[in-house]
């Protein structure tokens, strides 16, 4: 089991509590895991990536533990004690001002 934060606005867009958790197939990585959450949860479709691209959208962020993964290859797995459930993975909203 996959556990998954996400940002407050989609988890009112989809009616989830604070952690989602998500069955994933192997081997974990973050598409297998945005994959999971868009079939379960497709009115998140194009949230957090986008449509036609498939790429992360430029103000969330991704990280496991304080280890940023926004940058990495959707196809890396991803660290073990996401892939195994103790830690969860997070999409967070990032900030943005001038």
């Amino acid at each position: 089991m996959i556990r998954l934060v996400l940002p407050y606005p989609l988890r009112r867009l989809a009616r989830l509590g604070p952690e989602v958790e998500l069955e994933c197939r192997e081997p974990v990585t973050l598409r297998a895991v945005l994959d999971a959450l868009e079939a379960r949860y497709p009115m998140l479709q194009g949230t957090i990536r986008d449509h036609a691209t498939g790429q992360r959208r430029p103000f969330l962020r991704i990280f496991a533990g304080e280890e940023d993964l926004s940058h990495l290859s959707p196809d890396a797995p991803l660290p073990t004690a996401v892939a195994i459930g103790a830690e969860p993975l997070q999409i967070i909203g990032a900030i943005a001002g001038g």
